[in-house]
């Protein structure tokens, strides 16, 4: 196979030397003998920084506020060169590996590109078009997490946008893991674009890091007018430009030709079709779905393979999110018949899908799904919604985190999704009725996100419905929820003792004081995730009842507590063997020398203790 995709690369080269471009490099190589050179006016380099903060896939901020949110990004820098962790910074959600590996993480995709490391994005709109040189991004606590930069053709300002949108990548990497986690100024060096732009994409994977990533600026360095391009710059080859005349295709049957009785016969596939089927699709399920496609028009063989429905029963296109359009999904609609896992996150959005590309997609390959991931799809409606409740009736799986221009009513339609067990509403408009709605019907629910759904009026209503309708609930995520009570804590704690994962980060109205911490613990045996983030009331009492009922325990953070001693959190390290993660930043009695001491008695824990210079 290997041999074939070498030969049909080599034709590409030929057919690309007989095309238009002999001319232009003739020209060239004739200006260059001649000692002709161009002259071009030579433009001053602006610089500028982010204007605006235009879209983003998640932040550690609330959406009410500026502490540590992606509109940070928009201006100059707020502490840069300083180090450490600052709320006037912008930062991701999550970071190193443990995300993945806690129960509410979906199985991953197959078939992704080696190439495609992104976890979070971050889309910036700077005032004037140029024609980068150079971006700079200013990383002021655990850089390393940027692993690609990308501009868009189109400008956000203006007022007749074109419809021709085109995306470049300007750079790319894989994740890093840098030693220090003190600030630096992120400047790779970057490709020449051959169009002028003021959008700019960071793409980021914190997969590696110790700690959260913190970003304070971003500046844009280019020209106004394009620069002198090289003069031998090697042109892109397009598979469209590609012909089947007869000398290429007789070139790429001479290598698979054998001698016989003096004569040449031309074997259409060598021994290749003599293989079983299974074995052929087996081989072809290791191609990414990139290659899947390309390979598909070498022979009629490989089309039949590439194109067999049991190809496609999971399918990832965010990796191709610039490019996926509502011509791409009707080519792949014959393909994806027995689709049952389907990932289109961050797709579609400025225009490329639309609900008539979305609905008939649908229509003829959601019937057996079970897993739909659309985070950051910007494109959703609520008549996209109500085509999903319609065409995937055994969905369960759905996520539509950040997808925050969703219109409150949309939401009810997922009430119609009865067989749901995973539900992600991150940073959603979704309002209390139609999360009540959906609570009443959707009784299997194990996994649940509300983290900053703001338009939820009261969060007590909302987890006391889930106590009584939902007990086989698993994680529960309600990250900076604004209104939760004690009240609704104990009933949730009462109705849902199967919980794994509990993420009550920044609930400001729970008070220790109450016993609500306590009871928690009594009740939820089988903890493994609990976060308390930024709750100043966590104390003492609250470590020891985790130590005595929840030995399960993996992750704790209780960054932010003023009341909790080294003894306390010695006890708790010595009750749960299994714990890998515990956060106390900024707590007032845990200083570093005590930090540095547990951490010697327990190397198993990586015990985090963030800074601020």
């Amino acid at each position: 196979m290997l041999t074939l995709l070498s030969m049909f690369y080599y034709i590409c080269l030929r057919r690309r030397s007989r095309s238009g471009t002999r001319g232009e490099a003739l020209s060239s190589r004739r200006a260059v003998e001649s000692g002709q050179r161009a002259t071009l006016p030579v433009s001053a380099e602006v610089e500028q920084y982010a204007k605006e903060v235009l879209d983003f896939s998640s932040h550690y901020g609330s959406e009410n506020s500026m502490s540590y949110t992606m509109w940070n990004l928009a201006g100059g820098p707020n502490v840069y060169p300083s180090s450490g962790d600052f709320t006037q910074t912008a930062v991701f959600r999550s970071y190193g590996t443990w995300w993945e590996q806690c129960a509410s993480a979906p199985p991953p995709f197959g078939r992704m590109p080696e190439s495609f490391h992104s976890q979070d994005y971050i889309e910036l709109a700077f005032e004037e078009p140029v024609y980068p040189t150079a971006v700079e991004v200013m990383e002021t606590y655990h850089p390393g997490a940027i692993v690609q930069i990308l501009a868009c053709s189109l400008n956000p300002f203006s007022q007749n946008p074109s419809t021709d949108i085109r995306w470049e990548v300007l750079w790319s990497g894989e994740p890093t893991k840098v030693l220090t986690p003190q600030a630096r100024q992120f400047s790779p060096s970057i490709k020449q674009l051959s169009f002028p732009t003021n959008l700019i994409r960071l793409e980021a994977n914190s997969s590696l890091l110790k700690y959260y990533t913190e970003l304070d600026a971003v500046i844009l360095r280019g020209q106004r007018d394009r620069p002198i391009l090289s003069l031998y710059k090697m042109p892109r080859i397009d598979i469209c430009d590609l012909s089947d005349s007869d000398d290429e295709l007789s070139e790429l049957g001479g290598a698979f030709r054998q001698a016989g009785d003096g004569k040449h016969t031309i074997l259409r596939n060598g021994y290749f079709d003599r293989l079983p089927y299974e074995l052929i699709q087996l081989i072809v399920s290791h191609l990414t779905l990139k290659d899947l496609c390309r390979l598909a028009q070498t022979s009629k063989l490989f089309y039949q393979h590439c194109c067999d429905p049991l190809q496609y029963t999971q399918l990832s296109l965010q990796p191709y999110w610039a490019r996926l359009s509502d011509t791409s999904l009707g080519h792949l609609q014959a393909r994806c018949t027995l689709l049952q896992r389907l990932n289109i996150s961050w797709t579609g959005n400025r225009g490329a899908l639309t609900f008539t590309g979305f609905s008939s997609f649908m229509k003829v390959c959601g019937s057996n799904l079970v897993c739909l991931e659309l985070s950051c799809c910007h494109f959703l409606n609520e008549a996209c919604l109500e085509v999903v409740s319609q065409t995937c009736p055994g969905l369960q799986e759905l996520n539509l985190s950040s997808c925050d221009r969703l219109n409150p009513q949309a939401f009810t339609h997922i009430s119609k999704l009865a067989r749901l067990q995973r539900l992600v509403l991150y940073r959603t408009k979704i309002e209390q009725t139609a999360m009540l709605s959906i609570l009443t019907f959707c009784i299997e629910l194990r996994h649940l996100n509300l983290g900053s759904c703001v338009m939820i009026e009261d969060y007590d209503v909302v987890v006391s419905m889930l106590a009584v309708r939902c007990r086989s609930l698993s994680s529960l995520d309600l990250w900076r929820c604004r209104n939760l009570t004690e009240r609704g804590l104990a009933e949730l704690a009462v109705g849902c003792k199967l919980l794994e994962e509990l993420d009550l980060g920044w609930c400001s109205t729970l008070q220790s004081s109450s016993g609500c911490f306590q009871h928690l613990a009594r009740n939820l045996p089988l903890l493994r995730k609990l976060f308390l983030t930024a709750n100043r009331t966590v104390c003492d009492s609250d470590i020891e009842e985790l130590a005595a009922n929840c030995p399960a325990l993996q992750h704790l953070d209780i960054l932010g507590t003023r009341m909790v001693s080294s003894s306390s959190l010695k006890k708790l390290l010595q009750a749960c063997p299994k714990l890998l993660l515990l956060d106390v930043s900024f707590c007032s009695q845990v200083d570093t020398r005590i930090v540095q001491e547990l951490s010697s008695l327990f190397p198993n824990v990586a015990i985090k203790k963030s800074f601020t210079q």
